[in-house]
């Protein structure tokens, strides 16, 4: 089978991002002009604005004289552009391969539209019907009604969509738009009755094919190819092109990579946090839904405020595991503004990110399944935010012998294999255990091992204080006499030590170098105390129980 493409197209692109963006203005009466004022032009119209007899082209006058009851807006390039690559997202989400038309002209340039690579699909959608209305769904669940045709070419793709906008803008609000599949092979037999307008001919083209009497691409087909090139130039040749499906079209090329980017420009200056994440919410909002389309989560959120004045205020939010949480993103992003607040009024914001893959998590057969992988992320997350970023995660020693040295990692739960290993047979167990045993008997009979005698007394532990407390200590000869802290005061009644503990000699700055003591006051606490001769200060280091 020959490639086949599918074309994804956004009639009316300038109130449907209006839409997106604004759920409430969804079954109202809309215009979307160029401008502001009465005399704006009006670019798009609601199918609700058209029922109740607004026709383009129009100024906004006009069309609130047809409609007293009609909603004016003015159009937000933001808007549209982040609901074009929307509509790329859900073409993502069920081909490999896509790219975004380029902007179309003159009466069809409010159109938006989205090629992709339909070919080999049929297995994962039953059928390229089923492909279609599934690619129809997804892009209604981004905000976005479209229509879906299925072709040979690019060409032929759009014009199949393009037909059945009439029925695109009779549809219930909330419904997917109409699906075409064009027969494979079928492409010619499919254009021949359909007007000859739906192929874009030039204009000087259109009146000579209207002069000649061809109103049908049927009509074209039927007359000999040198003598209509010779009567009506090169572009009819493109015509004939389109028309019997000449040439190979290479396929969509994969996307580079997945930023998603969210922005909008405000009515109004703002200079109150809580109108600013009413904002971000709903930017969010989309940002998370378009990432969850594709599969993906967010792992970094960028976070760009225009400025008054024409400054600008770029920060990363960091993002402890990728998530599609949008309570989790703007409590992030809330944190981080309020940590440092913007330095003049917000006039427009945007939320990017880098969508990366959802982590999961491999379920074990003898143990329970621990926390999903998205609520642990959604955990880790407020707590960095709580903390600050650097302060959570896993501690991991380090080979160093300075006391209390550690290292943070990413936290993350152990692999299945590690966490969880198959319990080994009785048989096995018992051999191992009897080798063992064994083992100890013949040490022990040459003398290799010399079995202690079981302690008597008082078994203490050791109370680490991370970090140590600071003392005041009375020293004579260099040993502690008096102690005063927050966990032991009094005389020192016995002491032991010091025992010197060093390292990193080679380093200025991480070089150490403590005496440890331990003492037991006359309160009757038992400490360890620690003297670092670099700084002369005295600090409890532990307790023992």
């Amino acid at each position: 089978m020959a490639g086949r493409i599918a074309c994804l197209l956004v009639p009316d692109l300038p109130w449907v991002a209006l839409v997106r963006a604004h759920p409430e203005l969804a079954g109202r009466p809309l215009a979307v002009t160029a401008g502001a004022g009465p005399r704006a032009e009006v670019l798009a119209l609601s199918p609700e604005a058209a029922r109740r007899g607004v026709r383009l082209p129009c100024s906004a006058a006009g069309a609130r004289a047809a409609c007293a009851e009609l909603a004016v807006h003015a159009a937000s390039p933001a808007l549209e552009e982040a609901a074009r690559h929307a509509l790329l997202d859900a073409a993502l989400s069920t081909s490999p391969r896509a790219e975004l038309a380029p902007p179309a002209a003159g009466l069809r340039a409010a159109e938006a539209a989205v090629f992709l690579d339909a070919s080999g699909l049929t297995a994962c959608f039953g059928s390229e019907a089923g492909f279609a209305a599934a690619l129809s769904a997804r892009a209604l669940r981004l905000g976005l009604p479209a229509v879906v045709a299925v072709a040979g070419s690019r060409a032929v793709a759009r014009i199949a969509a393009r037909r059945h906008l009439p029925g695109w803008l009779a549809r219930p609000p909330g419904e997917a738009g109409p699906v075409e599949v064009v027969t494979p092979g079928g492409d010619t037999a499919f254009l021949a009755p359909l007007p000859l307008e739906l192929l874009d001919p030039p204009d000087a083209l259109a009146e000579a094919c209207t002069r000649f009497g061809l109103r049908r691409v049927g009509d074209l087909l039927r007359l000999p190819r040198r003598a209509l090139l010779a009567r009506l130039g090169a572009d009819a040749a493109r015509l004939l092109d389109v028309a019997l499906g000449a040439g190979q079209e290479p396929p969509p090329p994969a996307p580079p990579e997945a930023r998603l980017e969210e922005s909008t420009e405000l009515e109004g200056s703002v200079d109150r946090l809580e109108p600013l994440l009413f904002v971000l919410q709903g930017l969010l909002s989309r940002l998370a839904a378009r990432l969850e389309c594709r599969g993906l989560g967010c792992a970094e959120l960028e976070l760009g405020l225009r400025l008054a004045g024409g400054g600008r205020d770029v920060r990363r939010v960091g993002v402890a595991a990728p998530s599609v949480d949008v309570r989790v993103l703007l409590r992030l992003a809330a944190l981080a503004l309020e940590a440092h607040p913007p330095a003049a009024e917000i006039e427009g914001a945007s939320v990017a990110a880098e969508g990366r893959p959802l982590r999961g998590d491999q379920l074990d057969f003898f143990r329970p399944a621990g926390p999903p992988p998205a609520l642990l992320g959604r955990t880790l997350a407020e707590l960095e935010a709580l903390c600050g970023p650097g302060r959570v995660g896993a501690p991991v020693v380090v080979d160093t012998h300075r006391p209390g040295a550690f290292a943070l990692a990413p936290f993350a739960p152990a692999a299945s294999a590690a966490r969880a290993e198959a319990p080994a047979s009785a048989t096995g167990a018992a051999s191992r255990a009897r080798s063992e045993r064994e083992a100890r008997a013949e040490a022990l009979d040459h003398g290799a091992v010399h079995e202690a005698a079981p302690p008597y007394g008082h078994h203490l532990t050791v109370r680490a204080l991370r970090p140590p407390l600071p003392a005041q200590v009375e020293a004579r000869a260099g040993r502690p006499v008096r102690l005063a802290s927050a966990v032991a005061r009094g005389d020192v009644l016995q002491c032991a030590g010091p025992w010197r503990t060093s390292g990193a000699w080679w380093s200025d700055e991480e070089r150490f170098a403590f005496d440890h003591y331990d003492v037991v006051t006359s309160d009757g606490t038992a400490a360890r105390l620690r003297y670092d001769p670099s700084r002369r200060a005295w600090e409890v280091d532990a307790i023992y129980d």
